[in-house]
């Protein structure tokens, strides 16, 4: 079937990359796919059971669109940033996320993590990652993509994420480079409200953009809209980048040059649905020059999304012939990487690289690489009497940002200290630990010497650095294990020793442990500044 042969409804359902809930496919995604002929889907933590699940997953998926008479299979596609950002589960391999990789600094590590990382997704049925993202994060302050970043200069956000593009065409899987124009210098969360870009396009062709003109020429397939707001573009009008057509047509396609895949970010972030609505910010989206249109949640506003398209075609609002253009440009996308007689079998039995030793000990290899020491007074390694009591503090396991899921919170820092040394005394504590925690690790602490505390955004959350500070004003020998953004050293200077792991997950805490108690040297490099204390690129050995 050609676009020509389509009908309307047809060619609208190809535009739509549509979410919906369970592990098995639900009544309500089935309909869609199968009346209103909707070719895109993507995958959450709410869809993901074991590996072999996932492959039935999307197995029992691709054969209701080749049911339904689809010309293509389905793009689905998932967001395994890695990191702080994954949505795969048991049986997977975790890998580790872009700023870690930053630390690395080595653009063959990152290519590797990325087709490694893409050959599992493929064998599961996925061929679609939404990422590398190409944020530089250069706010310290930034609440929702930090440690997502590879790091804070344009030049090695580009070098990596070229290599992740280059990682996951190996595996045949299609990138999105996110989030358009640049997401890393803003102080709002784009799923809780609009952040603006103040800056004027000549700083954003020297800065932000740079990694994205970049993954352009590198084979970029789809670029992810952000919804914040370009002034600079839009000086009288407040409207999110998602649906402007000075971004996405006159930016982003003509003065840039893309003509690949454009997608939104989910258009039911506060940013669309508070303001004009998910449903109409679809449409306007569309007019805009985007081309996929991502709806993740919610099968009312999927169904009105597509009769509002469906509407504004018949009126005259929208002509067919923009659809077309997008309907196009998908149809390449689906050329070039899927076809029926090339999907995985969910009767065969799956590889075993996925969460396989070869996939672990390359993972394994990265963690270890990529683990910073920033500051060490002389206490490590770590010497302590198998008598001598240590405390860890950590912060309990929590989402910080509605982009994760709660389900890769799953570290227990004092497990891992306890691989190394017997007496162990552990404290779970708030992110934004209440005056009752802090008397209680106060207590817990009188009659301890040595204390490992691991902090989650502690430059953000005062009240843990200041139980981090209140110990050290005790006299107490304070490691500290920055568990997600290294900045947290800026709120508590005087600990005396700190470790940049960028991320909670157990691999990474692993390596940490290694480092503190001497069975492994740190190697790994800021890709960050910490202002006040540490240039980007400095890195302590032992």
């Amino acid at each position: 079937m050609d676009i020509k042969s389509m009908s309307l409804r047809q060619k609208i359902g190809q535009l739509m990359m549509f979410g919906f809930t369970g592990t098995e496919p639900s009544s309500e995604i089935l309909k869609l796919i199968k009346e209103d002929y909707v070719g895109g889907l993507i995958l959450f933590s709410r869809n993901i059971g074991t590996a072999k699940e996932v492959l039935q997953l999307t197995d029992n998926l691709q054969s209701a669109a080749k049911k339904a008479d689809h010309a293509y299979p389905l793009l689905i596609s998932i967001d395994e940033e890695n990191g702080i950002v994954r949505r795969l589960g048991e049986g997977t391999t975790i890998f580790p996320g872009n700023m870690l990789l930053g630390a690395v600094g080595d653009t063959k590590a990152t290519e590797l993590i990325a087709e490694s990382t893409a050959k599992e997704l493929s064998a599961l049925g996925i061929n679609m990652n939404l990422a590398p993202v190409l944020d530089i994060n250069n706010n310290p302050l930034n609440p929702v993509i930090g440690v997502r970043s590879f790091g804070e200069s344009a030049e090695d956000v580009t070098s990596h994420g070229i290599a992740s593009i280059k990682g996951h065409h190996t595996a045949n899987v299609i990138t999105t480079v996110k989030h358009f124009p640049g997401h890393g210098d803003t102080d709002t969360d784009s799923h809780l409200d609009l952040p603006t870009i103040p800056y004027d396009l000549e700083r954003l062709m020297q800065v932000e953009l740079v990694p994205f003109q970049h993954s352009f020429s590198s084979g970029a397939d789809c670029v992810m809209i952000a919804h914040v707001y370009f002034s600079a573009l839009e000086a009288d009008n407040k409207i999110p980048a998602t649906i402007s057509k000075a971004v996405v047509t006159d930016l982003l396609r003509e003065k840039m040059g893309f003509d690949g895949v454009i997608t939104t970010d989910c258009l039911e972030m506060n940013a669309i649905s508070k303001t004009i609505g998910t449903a109409e910010g679809a449409l306007q989206a569309l007019k805009a020059g985007v081309d996929m249109l991502m709806i993740s949640h919610s099968h009312t506003l999927q169904h009105e999304a597509i009769e509002r398209i469906v509407t504004a075609v018949d009126t005259g609002e929208i002509t067919e012939e923009r659809i077309n253009q997008s309907v196009e440009r998908i149809v390449a996308l689906k050329k070039k990487y899927v076809a029926w007689d090339k999907l995985p079998n969910a009767g065969k039995e799956l590889p075993s690289f996925i969460g396989g030793k070869e996939h672990q000990d390359i993972a394994k290899k990265q963690f270890e690489r990529g683990v910073t020491l920033v500051k060490n007074q002389g206490i490590l390694p770590l010497k302590v009497n198998t008598e001598d009591k240590i405390l860890v503090i950590y912060p309990q396991n929590q989402v910080h940002t509605m982009v994760e899921d709660e389900r890769t919170f799953t570290y227990s820092l004092g497990d891992v200290i306890r691989n190394y040394h017997e007496q162990v005394v552990e404290y779970s504590m708030h992110s934004s630990p209440t005056q009752k925690e802090l008397e209680e690790v106060k207590k817990l602490a009188s009659d301890v010497k040595t204390i490992i505390v691991g902090t989650v955004n502690a430059h953000m959350y005062t009240s843990q650095a200041q139980l981090v500070n209140t110990l050290l004003e005790n006299g107490k020998h304070v490691i500290t294990i920055g568990m997600r953004n290294p900045y947290d050293l800026i709120a508590i200077p005087n600990v005396n020793a700190f470790l940049a792991i960028y991320e909670h997950s157990i691999p990474a805490l692993e390596a940490a442990a290694a480092i503190v108690f001497g069975k492994r040297k740190p190697y790994g490099k800021l890709p960050v500044t910490i202002p006040g204390y540490a240039e980007k690129g400095f890195g302590l050995t032992i």
